[in-house]
């Protein structure tokens, strides 16, 4: 059984509010909006889930909504492995997550200590659900901001500890990203760089500008990832 009707309606999902008008198809107990998924659907839809894996906010998830193209979390395994290369890093840091996405990430250092997470990323209805889930998880001193990863490095931000950088799959601009990283002057001195990429067949290693070295290197599947250190570090052991 079906009927149509045309309603203001808000989607609450996963902490993330929808709403407007919209024709709905009414169908066995559930409303579907055309051109969203469906509650049900979104909230159980595995890639759309990412759990936090230590810290105060241990086990805690990050529910996001969908979108085209799809983001890809950092898997569970690379987080695991990055944090425990981290150990003794984390805490105390000023952060920045530029590639944001789900904000697993960023949310991981704010779970195990980080004082500051400065999420960026593009899409303006991530960056919403990003400020809802600081909401959420009652985090203060941290934002967002809605911007072109290359536009935000060009502005006044400051000096960071720990930077995350994970550009979309198959994106390998990280030789640009860290040279405006580094020219911006946006690094403390010991600062360390987050990088992930995606693992072709060739299995080329990722191309890092004069100066800078790689402190650690890992894969998991098709995702590669490392830490890497700007020029100041090169000659430290």
């Amino acid at each position: 059984m079906e009927e149509q009707a045309t309603n203001r309606v808000n989607f609450r999902m996963g902490g993330f509010l929808f709403g407007g008008t919209h024709q709905l198809t009414i169908r066995r107990g559930f409303s579907q909006a055309r051109g969203v998924q469906p509650v049900k659907a979104y909230l159980r839809t595995g890639p759309n889930r990412v759990r936090i894996i230590a810290g105060r906010y241990r086990h805690r998830r990050l529910v996001f909504p969908p979108t085209e193209p799809p983001i890809r979390p950092t898997p569970d395994r690379v987080r695991e492995t990055l944090f425990n290369w981290l150990q003794g890093v984390v805490t105390g840091a000023r952060c920045l997550d530029l590639f944001a996405g789900s904000g697993a990430l960023g949310f991981e250092a704010l779970s195990r200590g980080a004082n500051e997470v400065q999420f960026v990323d593009s899409h303006p209805v991530i960056a919403g659900y990003l400020r809802e889930m600081l909401v959420q998880f009652q985090v203060e001193g941290s934002s967002v901001c809605t911007a072109d990863a290359f536009t935000y490095l060009e502005g006044g931000i400051g000096r960071f500890d720990l930077i995350f950088l994970d550009p979309p799959f198959r994106d390998q601009r990280h030789a640009l990203l860290l040279d405006a990283l580094n020219r911006g002057g946006h690094l403390n001195p010991h600062a360390l760089v987050f990088l992930e990429w995606h693992r072709d067949r060739s299995l080329k290693p990722l191309a890092l500008p004069a100066g800078w070295i790689f402190r650690r290197q890992g894969h998991c599947g098709q995702v590669a990832f490392a830490l890497a250190g700007p020029p100041a570090l090169s000659g430290t052991g």
